[in-house]
């Protein structure tokens, strides 16, 4: 049987924790208390004690995107609620699991901390690392001879061949797909699977595009979805050639839509229902125009009006 998720935490690496460790180690402690609580059999909350390590995945999605997004808007009081938000997920899982006797929440942050000393001999031993490369290339060694089952303290063996796929598939199966394809992007490239300039990359681009055009225009789903997927992963390698992040490129998007669409459901009250091309097309210009002039940036060139084309609230509007 696990140790009990209020026992106290064993004693930290070597260093000095700062002067706030007591006040955090008992607000730590009270939330697990609550947690408790809430799970006890008798007087716990009903929705609480249905939670599984399963039903409660979706809630841990949502509060590490709702981090993110804290985090992208600058504002310290929403990040702080977040991250609580993000916390409680953590204490919970480990509370269903202590339940079964599997593991408990202090064994969650012990495994964690030993991992950051043993990932981090340059700190908590005598390994030299000058700066942040030679600290990837530290902790990737650490970590493969740890998933080679071997000793994480032994020196790291002469490279050879690497399943490097069946790593990869391990790795990005819990991740949101366009993260996924960032990382399997940058180790393959790492490996040598790699463009020999961004030209490559562009011309790639025209291609995987030409095949989604043709694959819609047939009308087979099953083809247009597979190179949907095609062109969208070509794309993280333009991203990850020019030092971009689509993750935060795709949410600045999204923000931006979403401002000029609020603002032309406000001109026409809300109702967009039997709008013309014209009209609609109207108002998200002048949408536009009014955030451009808000945010202090200079005039946009005027665009031609395209009175037989799709309006352009429907295409993802440009930065």
């Amino acid at each position: 049987m696990p140790p009990s998720p209020n026992e106290a935490p064993s004693p930290p690496p070597p260093g000095d924790p700062g002067p706030s460790a007591d006040g955090a180690a008992a607000a730590l402690a009270e939330l697990l208390a609550v947690v408790d609580r809430l799970r006890d059999p008798e007087h716990g909350c009903p929705w609480d004690l249905e939670q599984t390590h399963r039903s409660l995945i979706p809630y841990v999605l949502e509060e590490a995107h709702e981090v993110a997004d804290a985090i992208r808007h600058g504002n310290d009081a929403h990040l702080a609620e977040e991250l609580g938000d993000l916390l409680l997920q953590v204490v919970l899982h480990a509370r269903i699991a202590s339940e079964s006797g599997r593991f408990d929440f202090a064994a969650v942050a012990r495994g964690i901390s030993a991992k950051l000393v043993r990932r981090h001999p340059h700190v908590f031993s005598t390994a030299e690392a000058r700066d942040s490369a030679a600290v990837r290339l530290h902790w990737e060694a650490i970590k493969l001879r740890e998933q080679a089952g071997a000793d994480p303290e032994a020196p790291a063996l002469t490279a050879g061949p690497s399943p490097l796929s069946d790593r990869l598939a391990g790795k990005v199966r819990g991740m949101p797909a366009l993260a996924g394809a960032m990382t399997i992007s940058r180790k393959a490239a790492a490996a040598g699977f790699e463009w020999d300039a961004i030209a490559g990359v562009w011309a790639k681009v025209e291609e995987e595009l030409g095949e989604l055009q043709e694959a819609v225009a047939s009308g087979d789903r099953g083809h247009a979805q597979e190179e949907l997927g095609d062109l969208l992963f070509t794309l993280v390698n333009v991203a990850r050639w020019g030092d971009l992040d689509p993750e935060e490129g795709l949410a600045g998007t999204n923000r931006r839509f979403l401002d000029r669409f609020r603002r032309v459901e406000a001109a026409l009250g809300g109702d967009l229902g039997g709008r013309s091309i014209g009209e609609l097309e109207s108002h998200w210009r002048a949408a536009k125009a009014a955030i451009r002039a808000e945010s202090g940036a200079a005039p946009a060139t005027p665009e031609p009006a395209a009175p037989d084309a799709a309006p352009t609230p429907l295409s993802p509007p440009p930065a």
